[in-house]
């Protein structure tokens, strides 16, 4: 017997839009990635570029800036924002937007929240020139005493929140790296220790279980991210509740130059759904599909240099991700979910909220406007 639930939606949401210290530190006062989203340009013939916000350049930081966000989201269907978390060696970092904005919104109990450690090198390629070496900003590598401080800190300010988004009754938490983890921790065994320490801070804290998500994909992007081996046994090992992807160029290659199309793009990366629920479902642990809405990340190149396929962020461009292809694919893991077992919560992720300068977003832009969230709410939303 299938699970007839509507599956609830989950989009990432990357909190760069709004001014923080350390970036401040790098690129002046007052900077945020609006900056370079400003100042795209077409790089081909036909390129589409500059994206340009329907609601402008918000400071997501503002609570006003949140309630329009929370209100769109949940009207179209979309039941909770994953949260890109970001905690260093010495702490928080792009912070505000989900403290300052979405947890100060007068509606935040419309929507759901969760974070996801994006425990990555935060690289310095905002903008990158082309033939110079990465500049490591801050390390993903942290020591326990780091991590456990991180596990301290989100019980204190954010778990206990009415809105923080639980699966099967467990407080969601996600890991983007998971090998960036176990070398930090030390080993596999160490990092299960430290897991284990993690959840009993939950539970003696009083808010029941974690739900431990892995996010798993085989292309490395970013400088420095590390494939993991083994994810399926390596994620059994760890004590993961489930598992699922940020986006699908982690998964297949962009072979062709400069432009992908997305809607045969999209089929190949429907197709890995069911390779990768069987693939962690022989271990015991459910895959949640994840749909993405685009990919070009040419805003984060310097604008002046030459375009090429070099590599990161010098990539190809999906073309053709029209909301309706973007509907298409929705549709299809609805269809996914539903045929699923009714052991698995039906749960899709979405990438993303506002990846504007990777060309993965779903908030309004003035070409298609509120298209792609008109997408969610046909195939998702309340009937």
């Amino acid at each position: 017997m299938t699970d007839k639930r509507k599956p609830e939606v989950a989009v990432y949401y990357f909190p760069n839009y709004h001014v923080d210290p350390r970036n401040e530190a790098t690129h002046g006062a007052g900077w945020n990635e609006w900056e370079l989203v400003r100042r795209a340009t077409p790089r081909f013939p036909g390129h589409e570029q500059p994206k340009v916000p329907l609601w402008g350049y918000l400071d997501e930081s503002k609570p006003e800036t949140a309630e329009k966000q929370i209100a769109a989201a949940a009207d179209h269907g979309i039941d909770a924002f994953i949260y890109d978390w970001y905690w260093y060696e010495d702490g928080a970092f792009l912070n505000k937007a989900l403290e300052d904005g979405f947890m100060q919104a007068s509606n935040n109990d419309r929507l759901k929240f969760s974070l996801m450690w994006a425990n990555h090198d935060w690289i310095n390629i905002f903008p990158y020139k082309r033939g110079m070496d990465h500049t490591l900003l801050h390390s993903g590598q942290v020591s326990l005493q780091a991590f456990e401080a991180a596990c301290d800190y989100m019980i204190e300010k954010y778990f206990g929140h009415p809105s923080y988004w639980r699966v099967e009754g467990g407080l969601y938490f996600s890991v983007y790296e998971l090998m960036s983890l176990i070398q930090s921790l030390g080993g596999i065994e160490q990092t299960k220790t430290a897991l284990e320490g993690f959840r009993a801070k939950v539970r003696n804290a009083g808010l029941g279980e974690l739900h431990l998500n892995a996010v798993v994909w085989g292309i490395q992007n970013l400088p420095g991210e590390r494939t993991l081996e083994n994810p399926g046994e390596r994620v059994q090992e760890l004590g993961f509740d489930s598992v699922t992807s940020y986006v699908w160029i982690h998964h297949i290659a962009l072979d062709s130059y400069p432009t992908v199309e997305y809607p045969a793009y999209a089929k190949k990366s429907e197709a890995d759904w069911g390779k990768f629920r069987k693939q962690f479902g022989d271990y015991g642990i459910p895959y949640y599909p994840n749909v993405s809405m685009g990919w070009d990340s040419s805003p984060r190149t310097v604008q002046s240099d030459v375009h090429a396929n070099i590599g990161y962020p010098f990539t190809p461009i999906l073309v053709g991700n029209t909301p309706e292809a973007f509907r298409e694919s929705l549709a299809a893991a609805k269809a996914f979910i539903e045929a699923s077992s009714d052991t698995v919560a039906p749960i899709l992720t979405i990438n993303s909220w506002n990846e504007w300068t990777e060309g993965s977003y779903i908030e309004p832009d003035t070409v298609n406007g509120m298209g792609y969230l008109e997408a969610i709410q046909a195939v998702y939303g309340k009937k």
